[in-house]
């Protein structure tokens, strides 16, 4: 019963352990230390690892010199049970040119050339730029796989906006491409015309869920949420991400605007999503009485949730401590992370945190698709997040509680046959089971892959003795660029099957929707950089700036690109407008700006020291 006496194609990804060139015999060990034979055929091809924008890196005459043992490989092919289970290869993917050579770590500026394509793509895909002059009233929310529109009735979502806006930002930040800066201040301004309101009796700003514009350009305003989750609610995770872009966008230019409306949008948080009797923020508020406590709030009545207690921390908080110093911000971080490591833990029940809670942080595990399962990019993410803000507070709680997550993730949310990061799994195993069962699936999310690579990233950065970090940030990494990228139409898949393969099936197969929108792909490429430049191959790193004339408090530019261990970078060199300029702190990763009416561009060398 059940056997296995079918083919089948999949994917094995390991390390070489030998080749037989008379046999063509491939050996192969998994992540976790299985292992497997492959023979190659006489239709065998092979490849390098192919960053976005470049030609296909042909490998299949180098097989005999790339085979060797310790040499990270993905294997496609097909299972034939017939003696013994014989594996034929189709194809291989290399992670780099030699044994322990990774390709998106060793090749200073992978990232920063991936980010630029993306950029590239979503400038092009949403306002055919830079052949035409940016314009938001062009943009769409929905994308198809190559980057078509439709032109009749959409939506314009204000969070999907903005995340575009934060990749924009980053671009420009690591390239100093002007289309780049020019598409994050446009988005910003738009955001602020069509999605910002203002509270004439408080002085509060929230944001609109988007608004629809018909074909005859007519503009619908949207108040509460379209989102299933979310219907008819104001979301936290809506206001959250409304800022995102803005505030990135702000890093670089310093407008006093955006800061005013970053700062309006915190009070809202503070005034109507916080708890400050239990501590945390609520999930959803009533769009008139903006109490989390209404009847009419249905399932999301006083609940609280990642999305509403910790996603503050990478959309926005992070970036607007690091642009402006402020101790409200430091003491929202702190408050952020306290809250997580205090409610989120439940290892008594599960290796996974749990995410949802009533009012008073009991468990919620009732409620809609998610149930007592767990998103296993949500535990990644608070992973990387608390590795971030303990370089600047070193609370010992911080940093155990994202060992513990990196220590438990690869054996109940990784895939070590295939490499790569589940999706969705429940939390609790069933009787007789070994393995966390998918809530729907074992397909691999591209956000959730970013949220593991970055977070063993960072970990490695932090204990760069650890070889498991290396590890899981190398396997990681290695198979989100060896399957996630399309060289064919730009930008990055959605979603690929456990094996690697493109799902592009209903919104999956979009490169825009309600989900994606040039947000996490460039996420991941900016602190990728950050993170393998300045922590793990301590090499120099260059930012570019373009602010406002007296923009920043005191013309102060505060260029730290991440949160990094106290001490550990300096200022090594910096140009305005192209021309040697020495007023800066060194140490303090500041640059006392010129007084002057115009904009300059700022490029600053940050270097480990």
């Amino acid at each position: 019963m059940n056997d296995l006496n079918f083919t089948f194609s999949d994917l094995i990804s390991g390390y070489v352990t030998g080749y037989d060139e008379a046999t063509k015999l491939v050996g192969i060990r998994t992540s976790d230390g299985r292992s497997y034979e492959g023979k190659l055929t006489g239709n065998t091809y092979a490849k390098q690892t192919q960053n976005l924008g470049e030609g296909w890196p042909d490998r299949s005459g180098d097989l005999k010199r790339l085979l060797v043992p310790g040499q990270m490989i993905f294997a496609y092919g097909t299972f034939f049970p017939e003696d013994k289970v014989k594996f034929e290869i189709n194809y291989i993917i290399f992670a780099g040119d030699r044994k322990d050579e990774y390709r998106y770590a060793d090749e200073k500026g992978w990232w920063v050339n991936q980010i630029d394509q993306i950029a590239a793509s979503y400038c092009k895909w949403q306002f055919n730029a830079p052949e035409q002059a940016i314009d938001y009233t062009n943009y769409r929310t929905l994308i198809n796989l190559t980057g078509g529109k439709t032109d009749s009735d959409f939506l314009q979502e204000t969070d999907t906006i903005s995340r575009m806006v934060y990749g924009m930002a980053c671009a420009y930040m690591l390239t100093g491409k002007d289309l780049y800066l020019d598409a994050a201040e446009k988005g910003t301004e738009y955001l602020r015309d069509k999605m910002k309101f203002t509270d004439t009796d408080t002085g509060l700003i929230y944001w609109y869920h988007g608004q629809k514009v018909s074909a005859g350009g007519e503009e619908q305003k949207l108040l509460v949420s379209e989102f299933g989750d979310d219907y008819d609610c104001i979301p936290a995770y809506e206001q959250i991400y409304a800022l995102a872009g803005p505030v990135q966008t702000y890093r670089l230019t310093g407008d006093p605007r955006i800061l005013a409306d970053a700062e309006k949008t915190v009070d809202l948080f503070d005034e109507c999503f916080k708890d400050n009797e239990k501590g945390g923020y609520y999930s959803h508020i009533h769009a008139v009485t903006l109490s989390a406590h209404e009847e009419s709030l249905g399932r999301n009545k006083a609940k609280k949730n990642w999305n509403s207690v910790g996603d503050h921390a990478p959309a926005y908080l992070i970036n607007l401590w690091l642009a402006t110093g402020e101790e409200r911000y430091k003491k929202m971080l702190e408050d952020t992370f306290d809250t997580i490591t205090t409610h989120f833990p439940d290892y008594d029940a599960s290796p996974f945190v749990q995410e949802k809670f009533f009012d008073d942080w009991s468990k919620d595990q009732t409620w809609g698709w998610q149930q007592n399962r767990a998103v296993v990019g949500h535990n990644l993410k608070i992973a990387w997040n608390l590795m971030r803000f303990y370089a600047e507070m070193g609370k010992d709680v911080y940093l155990d509680v994202a060992k513990k997550i990196a220590g438990l993730m690869p054996k109940v949310g990784y895939d070590n046959q295939r490499f790569g990061w589940y999706d969705v799994v429940e939390r609790v195993l069933g009787e007789n089971e070994k393995f966390h069962r998918y809530a729907w699936h074992d397909r691999k999310a591209w956000w959730q892959q970013e949220q593991g690579i970055l977070a063993y990233l960072i970990l490695q950065g932090h204990m760069p003795d650890s070889d498991e970090y290396k590890k899981y940030a190398d396997e990681s990494a290695a198979f989100y660029n060896a399957f996630f990228l399309d060289n064919n139409d730009g930008g990055v898949y959605f979603n690929v099957l456990a094996s690697g393969v493109p799902y592009l099936v209903g919104t999956e197969r979009f490169k825009g929707s309600h989900s994606m929108s040039a947000y996490h792909s460039t996420e991941l490429c900016f602190l990728s950089t950050v993170y393998i430049d300045l922590m793990i191959k301590k090499r120099p790193l260059d930012l570019h700036f373009k602010p406002m004339p007296n923009g920043f408090k005191d013309r102060v530019l505060r260029v730290e690109p991440d949160i990094l261990p106290k001490g550990s970078l300096k200022i090594s060199k910096c140009e305005i407008d192209g021309k040697e300029y020495t007023s800066f702190d060194a140490d303090g990763l500041t640059v006392k700006l010129p007084e002057t009416d115009q904009r300059v561009h700022v490029k600053v060398t940050v270097s480990p020291k």
